[in-house]
């Protein structure tokens, strides 16, 4: 008796043993698909660019050298790895032509004050890479802000931050764009080769 129980006891480990490794092989199988599926497929990270060649090596130059954007901007192409050198003849350039800041009243309370604003913040550069072309882009940033008319102060303050963070969030879609002139880049070098 004592050894049938053993026996069944045996077999039953044994058996949810087997249900594991099945288990383990088909999660792995599963981990492995799903690697190679979103390989295959082009699919990368929002912060990881494929810059063009032509841009690995970039100067800035901007309408404030010394400004919050140029900062930031800076910021961002160290953070992706791009070297940072002195305007040259053969080296790319991002000029950073101007920023402009605006306010909308989007909706009023009873008493005529002002309830919800819009803030729209436009970032104008233009992109030159040697013997390939000027390209020129526009990147616009809309918020909206629900003001308290009571708290002066903090409105000025949370403005700040929020031009801040506009700033960076700019600098981040001009990242991207710079990613994206693989294709304009392409283009350029087609047209030259049909003349």
């Amino acid at each position: 008796m004592q050894i049938n129980r053993l026996a069944n006891y045996l077999n039953q480990q044994k058996g949810s043993h087997s249900v594991t490794l099945v288990f383990y092989f088909f999660r792995t199988f599963l981990v492995v698909m799903a690697t190679v599926a979103t390989a295959s497929c082009g699919f990368y990270f929002r912060s990881s660019y494929n810059l063009p060649d032509e841009i690995q090596k970039l100067s800035i130059t901007s309408f404030d050298q010394y400004g919050a954007l140029t900062r930031e901007m800076k910021t961002q192409l160290r953070l992706h790895n791009i070297n940072i050198v002195a305007p040259a003849e053969l080296v790319s350039n991002l000029r950073l032509s101007g920023e402009s800041y605006s306010e909308n009243v989007l909706s009023l309370y009873q008493n005529s004050r002002v309830a919800e604003k819009q803030f729209v913040y436009t970032v104008r550069y233009i992109v030159t890479v040697p013997k390939k072309g000027d390209y020129s882009f526009l990147t616009s940033l809309n918020r909206t802000y629900l003001g308290n008319p009571w708290t002066a102060l903090a409105k000025s303050v949370e403005k700040d931050m929020l031009m801040q963070e506009m700033r960076v969030e700019a600098t981040k879609k001009i990242m991207r764009q710079l990613a994206r002139m693989n294709t304009q880049i392409e283009e350029f070098e087609r047209k030259e080769a049909e003349k």
